[in-house]
């Protein structure tokens, strides 16, 4: 009875050292995947929003309100792009550690405030520099929940801030080589601003920085005109976005004697499917910038040095 007793006792003890390490929930994909490259084998790092959701347009289940007073620590980004999911957020801060990264990584005078809003543009994840000042805090975090790990931690913090350097010089590098009178995007919605201030390239949405409401008709009719007006040679979709608005523009500019090309599908409030390159925050940008330059009349500049060990775990070639 005393030896059934023992094991029963030992099987507790490594249920709990099993339960022992932290697990963090991240509100989206951008967040979640360098957390996890951070945290390395110190923590467990979960999505809560996946591939083709809408941030500004979530709504929380009970399961996800669940999820988020069962983790260890939450992570998000801050400055409206949860929309809906803040007020649960305010509740948990406070009773657990609640890191809003895009507010911890960039001050006030690095953000853009768009003309009429009341927040920043959230989407601080389009400039590679800007976006790897969230490596730090994470790191900083990963400490605080295991002390052990802090080493590790800030270590893979800063490899992947070398990384995530080189990408940000990489597309600069390759927008560069778009003819400048092309060097204009149109895509859905205003997620790009970031982007098109970090690499030079103009970005026009058709829709604002937020999806909460649809384009309308004088929207599409406006970027129609600066389409034609412009010779614009393509348009792009985003994976989270329905595409009827950037279809309406092209099929209306065709109408007017200009064929404008569907530039292809790009990854703004969420990344690709987990366990592909377009999952992962890198390959994120990375495609991105492929399917702009190859639309827009540039090419691919060939990979820095310090992605070269990224590029191979992926089967992709450097040049």
């Amino acid at each position: 009875m005393r030896t059934v007793i023992f094991a029963a006792a030992l099987g507790s003890l490594a249920n709990l050292s099993a339960q022992a390490e932290p697990r963090l929930i991240a509100t989206v994909g951008m967040i979640a995947e360098p957390a996890r490259v951070i945290a390395g084998t110190c923590a467990s790092v979960d999505t809560m929003m996946g591939p083709g959701i809408d941030p500004h347009l979530y709504q929380p289940s009970a399961g996800d309100v669940r999820s988020l007073f069962d983790a260890d620590a939450i992570l998000y980004a801050g400055h409206n792009l949860e929309g809906q999911l803040g007020e649960v957020l305010a509740r948990l801060d406070g009773r657990k550690p609640v890191l809003a990264v895009s507010e911890a990584a960039a001050p006030v005078e690095n953000l853009i405030l768009p003309e009429g809003a009341s927040y920043p543009d959230p989407h601080l994840w389009m400039d590679a520099a800007l976006w790897s000042r969230i490596a730090s805090p994470i790191a900083t975090l990963m400490a605080t929940l295991d002390p052990d790990c802090s080493t590790e931690a800030k270590n893979a913090a800063e490899d992947y801030v070398t990384e995530l350097m080189a990408l940000d010089a990489w597309i600069e590098a390759s927008i560069a080589t778009i003819p400048q009178t092309q060097r204009v995007m149109v895509t859905a919605h205003d997620a790009f601003a970031y982007y098109g201030r970090a690499y030079g390239i103009e970005v026009i949405g058709i829709q604002g920085v937020s999806t909460e409401s649809e384009a309308g008709i004088a929207d599409i009719r406006q970027m129609v005109d600066l389409v034609v007006d412009r010779q614009i040679p393509a348009v792009f979709i985003e994976s989270t976005i329905n595409p009827r608005t950037v279809e309406a523009v092209i099929a209306a500019a065709a109408e007017r004697g200009h064929q404008v090309t569907l530039g292809g599908e790009l990854f703004s409030d969420a990344m690709g499917a987990e366990g592909t390159v377009e999952g992962t925050y890198i390959g994120m940008l990375h495609a991105n910038t492929v399917a702009v330059i190859m639309a827009l009349g540039g090419t691919p500049a060939p990979l820095p040095a310090a992605l070269h060990p990224w590029a191979e775990r992926w089967g992709l070639s450097p040049q």
